[in-house]
């Protein structure tokens, strides 16, 4: 089989169109199984203006390679093709690209923000139309640009525009505002035609943050600014000849859901034919302040799911359960039967609890659509608000069968990465969930929960889950832009990174609890966008965020004297300990601040290498310098001469060995009493936010792979499978988000689609599976599965910028077979049991002996007379 190339790519764009860099740096993805296929040139043809440029270059390099041509302008188009050429002078065939650059300068811009005439600014504010008529003489390309301070629609002659939905999402809008490019060439024609929008009021001035929240974060008023332009030309912009009028929503929130009257819709609004009166005259208002920036990562509609059952509960309520908890909305597929004016309402939630329908934990997010009957409703689905639910309960409408209604799953648009299966069903379905926990907080920006009144963009969230998300999905689109919000925040901020990106909670209360320095959560500054590096080869995330990361530690954080954190600081600390009390997250087994300096020292390392990655050898030794001083200063503190820690708990335990902050006679001991806690709690997890990404490749790293092993297969609470027998199809949480015997967990926090515990992934990846990154961009792979536990096989898969990662092994007979895969232009190392070699690309069969581990299965240590309770998947 020859090599291919699979993709050509520009920057991190999904596709050429509409993009807003003028020198777009390109990447080629490849396929095929051939043996140590290297590249050692490339050619580029680039067709632009009528005339084509060529290009050879004596290079390897194949992801993100420098853009040789001059600078795309506004509006350009140019058509790229690419081949390869392998060590042995073999040219692959030639694939391409189609690029067209968006509005790239402010000047471009010639549209004004519109809206209607203020509304209130203490309720909710419904939704409104706009519309411009205009005639049209001839069409051969069309191009609409498109933004809102809110959330928006477009229609032309009465067609949807796109398939993005929540557009323009949510950024800083102080920073960043999206705007969006449309091709609609087709849907435009000779004569009269009709442009239309529909904008509501999104995170742009709709309530937001818990406790209440508050309005108006961004701005009182929300409007559209949209740009048709024909032939390169703007044609129609938004300004003071549109007209505007009320829509059929009464409402359309995001925690509260949509009121929407289907009688007050007019189908033809956008269209020539519309004839209904009352249309006004539009207001010009004040534009964001934040730069208008392409959007890189739509939100869409990415899959149906089919009702499994509709219930009657005890209380004679009808309940669809579609028996996945996800992230979306619900689409009527019929006309519901009912008296005109007559109400449905679809009230959403994660679980049932007696039977009954859930709904404590979203607190006070209503989470509910209502719709008057009197119009058509079928195929009706939400356009300003999404919902986290399994179950949807249905008031109104009676003879509802499990066809009438669909739910539809909506996240940011990534291309799926990695994948992972094993022997172990129950494990399986723990990392099914964590994939659908990580949809479901990943609408336009990295959230904490989708459902309840918070949805917001926790940092500490991201930070402990990066690692895990970058290996599922190509996040480089998304993480990069809300990095970009992140640093913006930070350096408005003084150094300190808000606790929620986009900054909500500072705008929440006049005194801000949270406007202080955390660690892990202000960590993310450095951490994430390393991650990001690592997973996608990129030096320029860590140009972009250098600045907000020197920040963040020389200013940002509050130091004593010696370097280290400041004693009387509040920490989060272990946050969500499983011994924490439910209205008591923080109040965890370790010392809050002892989690602080320890992750103190891991990110003043990780600065030393992401200086020199960036060519700063004198700053990347002073880092280097410190952590060794702080180490010290580090092991005065909480470690003894022998070994012990302060905090004799897990998560102490791992920060201390994961991130090397123990002499080699410390780490003997360390390593004997983190073991011996782990056998003491039974095997149960025993740690919170810091602790939990860490623990079981500490253990596995550690030559503890039984123990490892051991905690994720235990079923009792707290650990991950107990959340599996439970029925999660998401992860939770806290681990008890749901107790034995049926009730929520009574603590205010308690969501069930909380991605942070499925950090534990990055385990299953790398030990179970056995791959992972040695150098950034996976130039470099280390394949290395660790069988143990109950597992006789697994396989697992990442599609590398390079192309296909894989590796598959089976236990059978005393022999360990495992095959991998190398893509080509990468080299991997490979260690089994007897065999450590290098390789390059294609693919490779081993067969070794495999010995299984003595010491499994485990003995947990207890008293005897109080035999444990434990329970082994």
């Amino acid at each position: 089989m020859s090599v291919s190339i699979e993709r050509v790519s520009c920057e991190h764009f999904l596709s050429g169109f509409g993009i807003d860099t003028p020198s777009p740096r390109l990447s080629w993805r490849f396929k095929g199984d051939v043996k140590d296929w290297k590249q050692q040139s490339y050619e580029l043809r680039i067709e632009t203006l009528g005339t084509t440029q060529e290009y050879h270059v004596e290079s390897e390099e194949s992801i993100l390679v420098p853009w040789p041509a001059s600078s795309l302008r506004s509006r350009q188009h140019a058509q790229v093709t690419v081949r390869a050429i392998g060590i042995d002078g073999t040219p692959t065939s030639w694939a391409g690209l189609s690029i067209e650059a968006a509005l790239l300068t402010p000047s471009d811009w010639s549209a004004k923000v519109i809206s209607c005439p203020p509304q209130s600014e203490d309720e909710t504010k419904p939704p409104f139309f706009v519309r411009r008529r205009f005639n049209l003489e001839s069409v051969k390309s069309a191009r609409v640009y498109a933004t809102a301070l809110g959330i928006y629609e477009l229609e032309i002659n009465g067609r949807r525009v796109g398939d993005q939905v929540l557009t323009p999402g949510w950024t800083s809008y102080d920073h960043r505002l999206h705007y969006q490019a449309y091709d609609v060439t087709d849907m435009l024609k000779v004569g009269e035609n009709v442009l239309g929008g529909y904008i509501g009021e999104g995170w742009w001035s709709g309530r937001l943050g818990f406790e209440g929240g508050a309005r108006n974060m961004w701005g009182t008023r929300n409007g559209l600014l949209a740009q048709l332009e024909v032939d390169g030309s703007p044609v129609v912009v938004t300004d003071e000849s549109w007209e505007w009028t009320i829509g059929a929503h009464d409402a359309g929130e995001i925690y509260d859901g949509e009121i929407y009257d289907s009688r007050k819709l007019e189908p033809d609004w956008s269209t020539i034919a519309s004839a209904k009166a009352g249309w006004k005259p539009v207001e010009i208002i004040s534009p964001a302040t934040g730069e208008l920036i392409v959007d890189r990562a739509p939100i869409r509609r990415t899959q149906e799911v089919q009702a499994v059952e509709v219930i009657i509960t005890p209380s004679g309520k009808t309940v669809v359960d579609f028996g996945q908890n996800l992230v979306g909305w619900c689409r009527l597929n019929v006309n519901p039967t009912g008296p005109a004016g007559s109400n449905i309402t679809l009230t959403h939630a994660e679980v049932l609890e007696h039977g009954e329908l859930g709904i404590r934990p979203l607190r006070v997010a209503k989470c509910r659509d209502v719709l008057t009957l009197g119009g058509d409703l079928a195929g009706w689905e939400p356009k300003f608000t999404f919902h986290g639910f399994r179950y949807v309960q249905v008031d109104g409408w009676s003879g509802l069968k499990p066809a009438d209604l669909t739910a539809i799953v909506v996240h940011t648009d990534m291309e799926r990465t990695g994948t992972f299966e094993s022997s172990h069903p129950m494990v399986n379905k723990l990392h099914q969930n964590i994939v659908w926990g990580m949809r479901g907080n990943f609408v336009g920006l990295p959230t904490d929960c989708p459902q309840r009144d918070e949805r917001l963009g926790w940092t500490g969230d991201l930070q402990v889950f990066g690692r895990t998300a970058n290996f599922l999905y190509d996040t480089s689109n998304m993480l990069s832009g809300w990095l970009q919000d992140m640093q913006a925040e930070t350096l408005a901020n003084n150094g300190v990174v808000p606790v929620v990106i986009p900054d909500a909670v500072s705008r929440m209360w006049k005194t801000n609890p949270f406007n202080m320095a955390f660690a892990i959560w202000g960590d993310v500054a450095i951490l994430a966008p390393y991650d990001l590096f690592e997973a996608s080869g990129d030096i320029g995330i860590l140009k972009a965020q250098y600045e907000g990361m020197k920040a963040w530690l020389h200013e940002g954080i509050g130091r004593r004297e010696d370097g280290m954190w400041k004693d009387d600081l509040k920490q989060l600390g272990d946050w969500l300990d499983p011994d924490a009390p439910p209205d008591s997250p923080g109040r965890a087994k370790t010392d809050e601040v002892l989690v602080a300096n320890a992750y103190l020292v891991h990110v003043t390392r990780r600065m030393s290498i992401i200086a020199n990655y960036l060519g700063l050898a004198d700053e990347s030794k002073r880092y280097a310098e410190e952590t060794l001083r702080i180490r010290k200063i580090f092991q005065q503190m909480y470690v003894t001469p022998f070994g012990r820690l302060v905090s004799d708990s897990q998560t102490a335990f791992a920060l201390a060995l994961q991130f090397d902050l123990l002499e080699p006679a410390q780490r003997t001991v360390a390593i004997e009493r983190l073991s011996e806690l782990v056998k003491r709690n039974i095997f149960k997890v025993g740690t919170g936010f810091a602790g939990t990404p860490l623990i079981l490749d500490t253990l596995a790293s550690n030559d503890q792979l039984h123990l490892a092993y051991r905690m994720l297969q235990e079923k009792q609470c707290p650990s991950w499978l107990y959340c599996v027998s439970m029925g999660a199809t998401t992860i939770w949480e806290r681990w008890d988000s749901m107790r034995p015997d049926g009730t929520i967990n009574p603590g205010e926090m308690t969501s069930f689609n909380h991605y942070s515990l499925g950090a534990v992934a990055n385990f299953m990846h790398a030990t179970i599976g056995g791959i992972s990154p040695l150098e950034p961009g996976w130039k470099k792979t280390l394949i290395a599965p660790k069988p143990g536990g109950t597992l006789t096989g697994a396989k697992v898969g990442f599609l590398s910028p390079y192309g296909q990662v894989g590796c598959q092994w089976v236990i059978e007979g005393g022999r360990l077979l495992v095959d991998i895969q190398v893509p080509p232009n990468t080299t991997a190392k490979v260690v089994l049991p007897g065999v450590d070699e290098e390789v390059g690309s294609g693919e490779r069969h081993y067969q070794v002996v495999w010995k299984a581990d003595e010491r499994w299965p485990p003995k947990p240590i207890w008293m005897a007379m109080a035999p444990p309770i434990d329970e082994i998947a």
